[in-house]
């Protein structure tokens, strides 16, 4: 995308484009609200329909009013304006409010997931089915897909060992992990994400063999001094990360010395990168 064209994002809307931001700590997107309305209604001016939409759903109790943000987003006319956005959950929220007919397809698709959801519950076989079959229409072999679910079931019991040793909450998971990210490879897990070019993407996904190798080293060797030794809280446990993280960044540097050839690459499976744009957040 060009720097002097708007920072939009391609969506399902008949192909229509909607101003869309990037938010990297909490991994996800910040949509235009009057874009959307606009696409969704036709109408002339979907800022005052927006306006009128608002206060019906306070009236409602509707919590997608009180989710939204303001960011300041580029205009036809080139200013930056403080604008109305929802993240993912919030737009789909907002269509589900919307009478229009354009909103429909959005609403049976919706629809459709909760319907696969509650299937998943009864029969978990079937989500694993969907799994298999997303991944080979991306291309990925059999056998790469066996060893990902492999590297799945390995990641959940290093995540139960944690549990069992005081961790519970996915934000000191997330600490843990990006120990062991770092003292191999340098980055943390949303930095080895935007070195590689990715954003809502999986990390493992978009690495090289080695990579997912190296990965996996690390976490499995983490999960085995942790069980061995039982280390509580986060302090004992981040301990251990960087432990199992080093074990990795040993393999590491053999494999560089044997091979001349670096183990950490941008390279990425959706062969291409996003544009980095800079949000500027306006407190709620």
């Amino acid at each position: 995308m060009q720097e002097n064209k708007l920072k939009t994002m391609t969506n399902l809307f008949e192909g229509k484009e909607i101003r869309s931001m990037w938010d990297a700590e909490i991994e996800d997107y910040y949509f235009s609200v009057v874009d959307v309305i606009g696409i969704l209604t036709d109408s002339p001016n979907p800022r005052n329909y927006w306006k009128v939409l608002k206060h019906r759903l306070v009236e409602e109790g509707n919590e997608t009013v009180t989710n939204c943000n303001q960011l300041k987003l580029q205009a036809p006319d080139g200013k930056y304006r403080n604008t109305d956005v929802l993240d993912t959950e919030g737009i789909f929220r907002l269509i589900e409010s919307v009478p229009s007919k354009k909103a429909e397809p959005f609403k049976l698709w919706l629809a459709k997931l909760g319907r696969q959801e509650v299937d998943n519950v009864f029969d978990p076989s079937k989500g694993i089915d969907k799994m298999i079959d997303y991944y080979m229409k991306k291309g990925y072999t059999l056998e790469w897909i066996e060893a990902r679910i492999k590297a799945i079931i390995n990641r959940k019991k290093l995540t139960n060992t944690w549990k069992e040793n005081g961790i519970e909450s996915n934000k000191e998971y997330a600490i843990l992990t990006n120990e062991i990210y770092k003292t191999w490879s340098g980055m943390k897990a949303q930095e080895y994400k935007e070195f590689k070019g990715i954003r809502k993407e999986s990390l493992r996904d978009n690495m090289t063999d080695i990579e997912v190798l190296l990965t996996d080293l690390g976490e499995l060797t983490t999960r085995d001094i942790a069980k061995n030794e039982k280390p509580q809280g986060l302090e004992e446990n981040l301990r251990v990360a960087k432990r199992g993280g080093e074990v990795s960044k040993i393999a590491r540097e053999s494999y560089e010395i044997q091979t001349g050839c670096r183990a950490i690459t941008s390279e990425n499976a959706i062969g291409g990168r996003y544009v980095d744009t800079n949000k500027q957040l306006k407190e709620k």
